[in-house]
């Protein structure tokens, strides 16, 4: 596993290598428009934070901890995740690593599902987190520190029904209750392990979730964790076998699909001394069948395993156990499936911004070639021309110079148009419209205890949302429109040649806003609010709700506004350039004119700097050419190089 992150990580830092050698290389030469470099730097910063999550999904009791550390933490010699009978890991958790912290676990408490703000909201307070610093040097401080995960505390109905941890409806909820009619709830409502472990310094994050029951009351997991995990573990155990509760939340919220493995835990409880060894793999064979059946998924995708066998026979060195407990085949599926999954996500980002990135750089080599050819056609057509030729020709380049300056007059129209354009995209993407909207449906949710009057509201924010989306994708695709119109006018007009401006949709964050609705759709469907009163849940639910719509919108304005800032710029440069052109032309003949060059000098400096942009255009193609085969690299031929 180590190797196999290794080995994608250093495809990733091969890929950011050839991406800071072209952007260099073209600094160099001057040929990066602000487009350019835009689109270079979001795509070397996509790099740079690119991780690689693995959610571990089930009811408590599955040996979900067990098997985090049978896979990742059997070299520290013991359990480093709190795992034994009964519930264990009591909050979502995560495993990663960031050097911008100290080795520590953080902790959000409980108290916070009170407020209007969701996990993800918390991220960046760090004031909002109790932090316990690990000890390194000791398995055994950390494991009592990483306890915390598992720490409880007992509070009234009334307070867990204020953090939607309590529904009064729900007919077994009374006899959770203790002698005092208290609620046993989470201490902690999220936590962060920063660990410097190999795998989760390559950029692995895991994420421990705490029972199915988890994934409808902490809508963090439902809309954020869970859905953008690039390789979930479903796990069943194979003494209890597939329940209705892992049915619906696999249909629900997982589903087959790239990455998606289930797992067969605790085959261990099916190991029989009085049944021989083909009995007992008939009766584990079955059971894959079964789980395969109901999940609707392959047989090849059920994997049966024993993690806690496999975390001894790792501890102890015992091969035969650890062979026996069938970890290996998960493990290889597991990175077998998630790396290629992952290369092809950064593959698919980058092909567009390759593309659009080499013909910017390819349309500005390409205006100083025919620049040069342009005028090294003039001075030859001057051998042999008397003075009154050579004076008719600078009065053409003087009239070329004014017909091209009082276009950029007109340009000044077209800019004024475009601002305009800007403002309204700006105004339907707004952050305060967003709020409004927000708080609109906190104030309808806080009037109406009916079913029917919380669903209206939400079902009014969503339609607010597709409308400033369209509204605003109209608005971009008018600008898109003026600005192509305004390439074509001065490639004609000038014989400049302009790649069309780069393309931008809001589509992709429609789709966002879809799939959040959908969510929304499964955990609160008609039947479910008409036959349970779950207000304080569906208000926790909407908060993060709203902040998952308020991150897609500040993704949407940070990406309409670097669009808006670079679309003018490959013609900026390109006029610029040509400008230089004319000036220069303008030169070279006047100085000829005057005699104050020799004709044959001109030409022949001229040609050498022709030689020259064919040398630049060759390492121009040399170097995305490099780009190419780094992001088209296989880990086989990595091997085999190392």
């Amino acid at each position: 596993m180590v190797r196999d992150l290794q080995q994608y990580s250093a495809w990733r830092q091969g890929v950011v290598n050839a991406l800071q050698d072209y952007r260099n290389w073209a600094r160099e030469a001057e040929l990066l428009d602000a487009g350019s470099e835009q689109r270079l730097a979001r795509a070397l910063a996509r790099l740079a934070d690119d991780k690689l999550s693995v959610a571990f999904v089930a009811e408590f009791s599955r040996g979900k901890s067990e098997l985090i550390n049978a896979i990742f933490f059997a070299g520290y010699g013991q359990r480093i995740l709190p795992s034994s009978a009964g519930r264990t890991t009591m909050c979502p958790t995560e495993l990663m690593y960031d050097p911008a912290y100290p080795p520590s676990l953080r902790l959000l408490p409980i108290e916070t599902r009170a407020g209007n703000l969701s996990t993800s909201d918390y991220r960046e307070d760090d004031d909002a987190w109790t932090v316990f610093p690990l000890d390194l040097q000791s398995a055994d401080a950390m494991y009592e520190v990483l306890r915390q995960v598992s720490t409880t505390r007992h509070v009234s109905v009334e307070e867990a029904k204020r953090y939607g941890l309590y529904d009064e409806d729900d007919p077994d909820m009374p006899v959770t209750l203790d002698e005092h009619g208290r609620v046993e709830i989470s201490r902690w409502r999220h936590a962060i392990i920063n660990f410097p472990h190999p795998l989760l310094k390559q950029g692995l994050v895991i994420l421990d979730t705490p029972g199915l029951n988890a994934i409808g009351t902490e809508p963090e997991l439902t809309l954020n964790l869970i859905p953008h995990a690039h390789a979930v573990l479903f796990i069943l155990a194979a003494d209890t076998g597939v329940t209705k509760s892992d049915i619906e939340v696999w249909r629900d919220h997982i589903g087959a699909g790239a990455g998606r493995l289930v797992v067969l835990n605790k085959i261990d409880s099916m190991w029989d001394e009085l049944r021989s060894d083909a009995e007992v793999d008939g009766e584990i064979a079955r059971q894959q069948d079964q789980a395969a059946h109901l999940l609707g998924v392959e047989t090849r995708q059920v994997f049966p395993v024993s993690a806690q066998k496999a975390l001894v026979g790792k501890i102890t060195g015992d091969a035969a156990l650890l062979s026996r407990s069938r970890l290996q085949s998960l493990e290889d599926a597991l990175f077998d499936e998630l790396i290629p999954a992952k290369k092809d996500i950064v593959r698919k980002r980058l092909a567009e911004d390759l593309q659009s990135l080499n013909a910017a750089q390819q349309s500005m080599l390409g205006a100083r070639m025919r620049g040069i050819v342009e005028q090294l056609h003039e001075l030859k057509s001057l051998r042999g021309k008397n003075r009154n030729v050579i004076a008719h020709m600078m009065r053409r380049v003087e009239a070329e110079k004014k017909e091209f300056d009082a276009s950029l007059f007109k340009l000044q129209a077209t800019r004024a148009v475009f601002t305009r354009l800007s403002t309204d995209l700006y105004t339907g993407l707004g952050l305060d419209v967003l709020r409004d909207h927000v708080l609109a449906v906190r104030d309808s949710l806080n009037r109406s205890r009916f079913s029917t009057g919380m669903r209206e509201a939400v079902r009014t924010f969503f339609d607010s949302i597709h409308e400033d989306l369209d509204q605003s994708e109209r608005k971009v695709e008018e600008i898109r429109g003026m600005m192509e119109a305004m390439y074509r006018k001065f490639s004609a007009e000038h014989g400049i040649s302009l790649a069309m401006p780069m393309r931008f949709s809001l589509l992709k964050y429609l789709e966002e806003i879809e799939d959040i609705e959908e969510v929304y759709h499964k955990q609160f469907g008609t039947a479910t609010l008409l036959m349970t009163s779950r207000v304080v849940l569906m208000e926790r639910f909407f908060d993060s709700i709203a902040s998952s719509v308020k991150r897609c919108y500040k993704a949407a304005n940070a990406d309409a506004e670097a669009w808006l800032k670079v679309i003018m710029a490959p013609l900026e440069a390109q006029i610029r350039q040509h400008k230089e052109q004319l000036k220069h032309r303008q030169a070279s003949i006047q100085r000829i004119h005057d005699a104050t060059d020799s004709l044959e000098q001109k030409i022949e400096a001229f040609e050498a700097e022709q030689a020259s942009l064919e040398q630049e255009k060759a390492r121009l193609a040399e170097l995305a050419g490099a780009i190419s085969i780094a992001v088209n690299a296989e880990f086989v031929a990595m091997t085999a190089a190392a």
